[in-house]
C-alpha cells in the first residue's frame, strides 16, 4: 500500500484527513499529516517530516501532498522526494486525496498518476439547480 503524506500550511491536512475519513468511513491507515504554521523552522519539520514518512512506508512507496507549490510545505516536501520511491504533487485538494486514496493499492506511479487527474477533474462548475434559489428564493 502507498503512504500518503500531507504537508500544508495550517490545520488544513488535518481537516482534509477528518473529511476524508468521513467520507470513506474510517481513517485510512498509512496516512499522516504535517501543519506549518508561520512560527515553524523548516530546518526543524524536517525531522518530523523524515519521520512521519517512514511511518506511513510500508516499501511500495510515498505520495507527498502539498497545499502550495513553493511555499514552506512543498519546499521541505520536496527535500525528500526520490523518484520511484517518494514522489509529490502540490495543490492537494478533497478530490485528489479520495482518488489516492481509493487507488493507493496501485503502484506509485499510478497512484500519482490518479491524484493529479483527480486533482483536476474535481474542480467543475456546478450547474444552477432546477429548484429555486434558496439565497434570493426565485
Amino acid at each position: 500500500m502507498i503512504g500518503i503524506l500531507l504537508m500544508t500550511h495550517g490545520t488544513l491536512g488535518e481537516s482534509l484527513l477528518h473529511c476524508a475519513s468521513h467520507i470513506l468511513g474510517s481513517r485510512p491507515r498509512q496516512l499522516a499529516q504535517i501543519g506549518v504554521t508561520p512560527q515553524d523552522d523548516p530546518q526543524l519539520i524536517l525531522p518530523l517530516a523524515i519521520r512521519l514518512a517512514r511511518s506511513v512506508d510500508s516499501g511500495q512507496g510515498i505520495l507527498l501532498m502539498t497545499d502550495v507549490f513553493g511555499g514552506t510545505p512543498s519546499n521541505v516536501a520536496s527535500r525528500l522526494l526520490l523518484p520511484g520511491k517518494v514522489e509529490g504533487v502540490a495543490g492537494v485538494n478533497l478530490p485528489m486525496l479520495i482518488r489516492a486514496l481509493s487507488y493507493r493499492n496501485e503502484s506509485l506511479a499510478v497512484v500519482l498518476e490518479k491524484a493529479l487527474s483527480g486533482g483536476a477533474e474535481g474542480v467543475v462548475r456546478m450547474p444552477p439547480s432546477e429548484q429555486a434559489c434558496a439565497a434570493t428564493g426565485t
